[in-house]
């Protein structure tokens, strides 16, 4: 049995679960901080298509803050079932 697609070690694995585990998608710090992903494994999700990274705004008082929010694609999903 042939098996198409990238190859996931345990660190992309884990956050594409945390990623299919909620339908808004993760903000990046709290994938960064709170279960220590790095920054360099994220960028490989969105570039390789198993994840997609949107910018929003957001305002905090009087400022305005930018986030990173990261959520699973169909691949990614994939990936995570082992199709």
């Amino acid at each position: 049995m042939s098996r198409t697609g990238p190859r996931l070690n345990v660190e992309r694995r884990q956050a594409l679960k945390l990623l299919a585990n909620s339908r808004s998608g993760v903000k990046e710090e709290l994938l960064v901080v709170g279960h220590h992903c790095s920054r360099r494994m994220l960028a490989g999700l969105v570039s390789t298509g198993l994840a997609t990274a949107e910018r929003e705004s957001m305002k905090a008082g009087d400022k305005k803050i930018d986030i990173v929010r990261f959520k699973i694609t169909r691949a990614g999903a994939r990936a995570i079932e082992g199709r």
